[in-house]
């Protein structure tokens, strides 16, 4: 019984939200709704909360019992109710949005002081300018031949929140490289979407090789190969000693031995992960020679 009211509890959240966001848009702009269209969108609001409310407050006091906190509980049983790929995507339009913001100030996420950062944005420049441009004719020409109004704004709004997305997408990859820090750990990054540190006492070789595979953007074979590929192909291969454990964009985890990703400058990255770290040894300085007998 309880599986079903989680089942129904998601299926509401994905039909009420939706229509949540609509009516809101049509009401910011001026178009004049009737109170029965308004009575009902209401109602399925309240009595969506409600199935959400009766569904999670067993859920949180179950975690009570067992000794969590308010917090603990109550994270744990919206985990339980929110699908995970749902709070996911959230969470990788929100920090896209961010990347944006840092895009226009010309800066970039956490670098840390001595780090290097490498690009790896080069071969998919041509299809992100493809597809912003793609977005911006499909927006203008839905706005000159929907004739009627809701629709109209419906489709307007979600046109030109769509083409934002798209340069926040873009600009999430170019404000989150990948980073090689300064003792020689690395850290591979795909905009918002995968973030995977590896620390230095991991890493055992590093090569320049280029590979064109097709598929999507983050692949595992069944060697424990993992491909982090943009545009298709892959110019940086890691050896690890031992596995590392990564998250996939929509939360499904996995592990790899050997990372291969692309770098715009493979050579630079290979070499910056060959360096050695530095030392206070091999910082201080060296003392001035004896004067001669």
């Amino acid at each position: 019984m309880r599986v079903i009211a989680l089942r129904a509890a998601r299926a509401a959240l994905w039909v009420a939200l939706p229509a949540e966001l609509a009516l809101m848009v049509c009401l910011v702009g001026g178009v004049r709704i009737t109170g029965a269209v308004l009575l009902a969108a209401e109602a399925l609001v309240v009595g969506v909360l409600a199935l959400e409310v009766a569904v999670m407050w067993p859920l949180y006091t179950a975690r009570r019992r067992a000794g969590d906190g308010r917090r603990a509980a109550t994270l744990s049983a919206v985990r339980a109710v929110v699908p995970v790929a749902v709070r996911r995507l959230m969470v990788h339009e929100v920090r896209a949005l961010h990347s944006l913001g840092l895009w226009t100030v010309r800066r970039r996420h956490r670098i840390p002081e001595g780090s290097l950062p490498f690009s790896y944005t080069e071969p998919q420049i041509g299809t992100a300018w493809a597809f912003f441009f793609a977005s911006v004719l499909e927006t203008v020409v839905l706005a000159l031949v929907i004739p009627w109004p809701l629709v109209h704004l419906i489709l307007l709004v979600v046109g030109v929140y769509g083409t934002v997305l798209i340069v926040a997408l873009h600009a999430a990859c170019v404000t989150r490289p990948h980073v090689v820090g300064t003792d020689g750990s690395l850290r591979l990054r795909y905009g918002a979407l995968f973030d995977l540190p590896v620390p230095a006492s991991l890493i055992t070789a590093a090569r320049v090789e280029r590979r064109y595979d097709g598929g999507g953007l983050v692949r595992v074979d069944e060697d424990g190969v993992l491909d982090l590929a943009v545009g298709s192909q892959t110019t940086v291969t890691v050896e690890l000693a031992e596995p590392v454990k990564f998250v996939r964009p929509l939360g499904r985890r996995g592990s790899a031995r050997t990372l291969r990703f692309h770098a715009d400058d493979a050579r630079a990255a290979v070499a910056a992960l060959g360096r050695k770290p530095l030392t206070p040894e091999r910082t201080a300085p060296s003392s001035p020679p004896a004067p001669p007998a």
